[in-house]
This record gives structure tokens, sequence and C-alpha cells, in this order.
């Protein structure tokens, strides 16, 4: 894994109601700078929107535990996903996820230039990330818990270290 987050541009969508129809969204580029820069952001990375285990538990508890990271001095809680721009604002609304900032990484390249990209074909995913979470401080990655196993068309998916409370737990230990 790298000592700093990769510069990539985020290819996100957000509403704009000026466009009008059924799909009232515009392109938003959003760069590494704009996320990281100058911040403390705790990030965390997920195999795909609407998983169970994203779903039910990575997410949530990310939501859940929100003011007690902020209360740590953290700016923000992102969650990175090899989804596009429009999975990642419907799992959104579908989890009514209103603190988490969900960033879609629809063709992997934060993912693989972070070395997480992996390939989940044996469930018919294709290439997704590898469950980790991180401490980002201006940039640089201060703190990294990735689930054990990283390979390729793993048989299970670990879900131990990259979870909201070991974070927070991390941080209140500082």
């Amino acid at each position: 894994m790298p000592t700093h987050v990769p510069n990539v541009v985020f290819k996100t969508r957000v509403r704009d109601e000026s466009i009008g129809g059924d799909n009232p969204f515009k392109w938003l580029d959003v760069s590494s700078d704009d996320i990281f820069k100058g911040k403390k952001v705790v990030v965390f990375s997920l195999p795909g929107a609407f998983t169970p285990t994203c779903s039910a538990s990575h997410l949530p508890r990310y939501e859940e535990l929100y003011q007690e990271f902020k209360d740590q001095g953290v700016d923000t809680i992102a969650c990175i996903s090899v989804n596009d721009a429009f999975v990642m604002y419907q799992w959104g609304i579908h989890q009514g996820a209103k603190n988490v900032f969900l960033i879609p990484d629809g063709a992997g390249i934060f993912t693989r230039q972070m070395g997480a990209l992996v390939d989940k074909s044996n469930i018919g995913f294709g290439m997704r990330s590898w469950r980790y979470s991180m401490l980002v401080e201006d940039k640089k990655i201060t703190k990294m818990f990735s689930e054990e196993g990283f390979q390729d068309n793993a048989e299970s998916d670990p879900f131990e270290v990259s979870d909201a409370d070991t974070m927070l737990n991390y941080l209140k230990s500082k």
C-alpha cells in the first residue's frame, strides 16, 4: 500500500434541479486534493454498494458513529467503492446516508493505485476493492487496517478490522 493517497479525479454526479426532467444530474469532478488536502479523513473501502455486509454493517456503523469521529477531529468520513456514480448515489438514498461521503471509483483507478483492486469474478463481481480502512492526514496515510487474506477470487469476504469501531478505537487511543 502507498504512503500517500493517489492523485486521481473521481467522476461524481450531483443533483441539479435547473436541468429538469427525470434525470436532473450533472457530472462533477472531485479530485484527491478536494477530499484530502489539509484534512483529516477516515476512508473505508468495500466491495460493492447494495451488497449484504456493506449495506447491513459496514456503512451503517460509520454513519452511526459519525459524531464520535468528528469529536476525534475527523473532518470527513468517506466510503470508496468500485461502483459508478449512479449506483453510489442510489445506494446512499437507500441507506439514508447523510454523513458519510460516498465516493464512486467506477473504473477502479484509485483502488488500483492503492494496491487494493482484486478480482471477485468467482462471485460474479469482476474487479472490486478489497476491504480496508485508513486514516489520511493531509493526503498522507497515517494508519491502515486491511482485511487479511488479500487475493483474487477469495473464498471469503473478511470483515474484522476495516469496521468503524476498530478505527474509532484507534483514534481514541492516540
